[in-house]
């Protein structure tokens, strides 16, 4: 029997070409880790190209999975398992990776061609340079053949399988189930039943290869962690976030329309709404960015909840069509789940950068709230929230994810429907009031004007985009009405409700504070946690709502000697913040495409509490 060694938390990695099957392998594994009652975090780093070029640096993709037996944060900083398919995946890693951390390497991929793709003038096997390492390099390939060997694959579909070699190997590692990975097997390739015995029999033979092998002579176990009781799935964020869009037009009690064109990171979203017809979701793929929110308008207009899912270019061609919902006063949902650079930019690769955009990115003034979502299990929850202000308020709401969310996975708990919001919503009816059918007046608690469906009796009107009447929402050029109606608009964002700032300062002696929005408060509330370890003293702060702001937050800003807000720009809420509360707020900033570290914001943070 060989040892198991018991640890409180891993970080694995698998690294190979965008080809290689690397995001499958790692969403493979997390499924199985979260079948175990592990905390865990994912960050799926993948190319933008369908196929980049083999063997080289910008080709390399992989998956990150940070799995533990306690309540962890984010995916890691670092692995300490380091899969490595090829010279390049090994090159584009190796230096997060600790001393004494375990490389795992195909060596069949070392050869002189593939060295020199990488960059590499002589094998790193056999140079020196992963010495302080533990390598196991294995020929994975040829492993991998001759499990598959029966079935009479051609070389190249053989190959293909060494991916299900590693996992199998992993899943003996640490103690993964065989059955319920061979279950997906058969499921996921069942029209193609050579290629399923194939990755099925390469699967077992990885476990079977730790069981045996002197190789690996100590597996390893985390247990389970101690989480809230109730029923659990692993969620992405896009996933989350579709989900919760359909549970908040089932507690609205109206049909949900998404009216989308594709764009990474935000196509899944598309692809998990149209799965569910039977909840009353229709989704219209349409031909470019403007029909699709156009149509979700549309939807809202007919009664529908309207929304529409996009990413940083495609908000910027919506922006027209946001501020005619800004002008009609109706209910609709844009999704921008942001991603890096201006134009294209890297696609895949996650930025915080459409801030500004989202809060003042359209012609006139064309207030609209702003919601961003936390992490990828809270998508769901920004979703509903989104929904409910939409709808309440009868305006457009840009709720912000990323990539990082949207792609990223933990643990989600499944709510009760019943603790769900009732966020349901009254049409107008009639008859008219002796005035006539006034569209345009106002709910006097939250300055909502009212939804009529068309077709409604009595209750005909005209909306459009040109500056309408108080009231009768007729044509009005009027400079005194329009005055009146820019600030109707504005002051009915205004008031929307929304929870005070809270401060996590257990002590109540910080003087230093770390303010966050979106996707940062995984990585800032690890550094945090961090800091207070070694003893220092440190609030944090988080923003859901960008738009209106918390009514305390200047209050909370100006209870704190400094102020440091850490986002992946070059300052957008820190401008806000110095322009909106005159607080001297301390930026950091960071636009690599990837996610703040834990280690690197303790750091920042300890510098600034040692400034005091």
């Amino acid at each position: 029997m060989k040892q198991v060694k018991q640890l409180d938390r891993v970080i694995v990695r698998f690294a190979g070409d965008s080809g290689d099957g690397m995001q499958l392998t790692g969403d493979r594994f997390t499924s199985e880790t979260g079948r175990l009652g592990n905390d865990l975090a994912t960050f799926p780093n993948f190319p933008a190209e369908i196929r980049a070029p083999a063997g080289t640096l910008p080709g390399v993709s992989s998956f990150q999975l940070h799995f533990a037996d306690h309540d962890i944060l984010t995916p890691g900083d670092a692995p300490d398992v380091l899969v490595a398919m090829n010279p390049a995946a090994l090159r584009a890693n190796l230096a997060e990776l600790p001393r004494g951390g375990r490389i795992i390497v195909d060596t069949s991929e070392f050869t002189s061609r593939n060295l020199a793709k990488a960059g590499y003038g002589a094998s790193p096997l056999t140079d020196g340079s992963l010495d302080g390492f533990a390598v196991s390099a294995l020929d994975l390939t040829s492993l991998t053949m001759a499990a598959v060997e029966q079935f009479g694959l051609t070389r190249k579909d053989a190959v293909r399988a060494r991916n299900m070699f590693a996992l199998g190997l992993l899943s003996w590692l640490f103690g993964r189930q065989v059955t319920t990975t061979v279950d997906f097997l058969n499921r996921r390739f069942a029209g193609r039943p050579d290629v399923r015995d194939a990755n099925v029999a390469a699967f077992k033979a990885g476990w079977n290869f730790g069981e045996t092998t002197e190789d690996f002579a100590v597996s390893y176990e985390v247990k389970p962690a101690r989480l809230a009781p109730g029923r659990y799935r692993t969620i992405s964020g896009n996933t989350a976030l579709a989900l919760g869009l359909v549970a908040a037009s089932k507690r609205a009690g109206l049909p949900l329309f998404l009216g989308a064109y594709p764009i990474t990171p935000a196509s899944d979203v598309l692809h998990e709404l149209s799965k569910h017809k039977n909840f009353g979701v229709r989704t219209f793929q349409a031909e470019d960015e403007i029909a699709g929110v156009g149509a979700a308008l549309g939807a809202s207009y007919g009664g529908a909840l309207g929304v529409t899912v996009t990413s940083g270019p495609g908000l910027a061609l919506k922006a027209e069509t946001i501020g005619l919902a800004v002008a009609v006063e109706l209910p609709l949902v844009v999704v921008d789940v942001q991603r890096a650079g201006p134009s294209t930019g890297m696609p895949t690769k996650t930025e915080q950068a459409d801030l500004l955009m989202a809060l003042f990115g359209r012609n006139g003034e064309s207030p609209v709230p702003v919601v961003a979502a936390a992490s990828p299990s809270d998508c769901f929850d920004a979703a509903i929230e989104a929904a409910r202000i939409a709808l309440k308020y009868r305006t457009p709401v840009v709720l912000l994810s990323d990539g990082y969310l949207a792609n990223g996975s933990e643990p989600w708990r499944i709510p009760d429907v019943a603790d769900l919001p009732d966020i349901s919503v009254e049409f107008a009816t009639g008859p008219a009031g002796p005035d006539g059918f006034l569209p345009f007046s106002r709910d006097e608690e939250t300055l909502a004007r009212p939804w009529a469906i068309p077709g409604t009796p009595g209750l005909e009107h005209r909306i459009g985009g040109i500056e309408k009447a108080h009231g009768t929402g007729e044509i009005s050029y009027d400079p005194g009405n329009h005055d009146r109606m820019v600030r109707l608009r504005q002051a009915k964002i205004d008031r929307i409700d929304v929870p005070a700032l809270e401060a996590d300062d257990p002590g109540g002696e910080a003087r230093v504070l770390v303010l966050g929005w979106g996707s940062t408060q995984g990585p800032v509330a690890a550094a945090v946690r961090r800091v207070r370890k070694t003893g220092g003293q440190v609030a944090q702060a988080h923003l859901r709502h960008l738009n209106p702001l918390p009514a305390n937050t200047g209050d909370v800003l100006r209870s704190y000697d400094r102020v440091l807000i850490p986002e992946l720009n070059l300052g957008q809420l820190a401008t806000l913040v110095r322009a909106r509360y005159l607080v001297d707020a301390i930026s950091y900033t960071q636009v690599r495409g990837m996610p703040f570290k834990a280690a690197e914001l303790a750091g920042v943070i300890q510098d600034v509490i040692d400034s005091e």
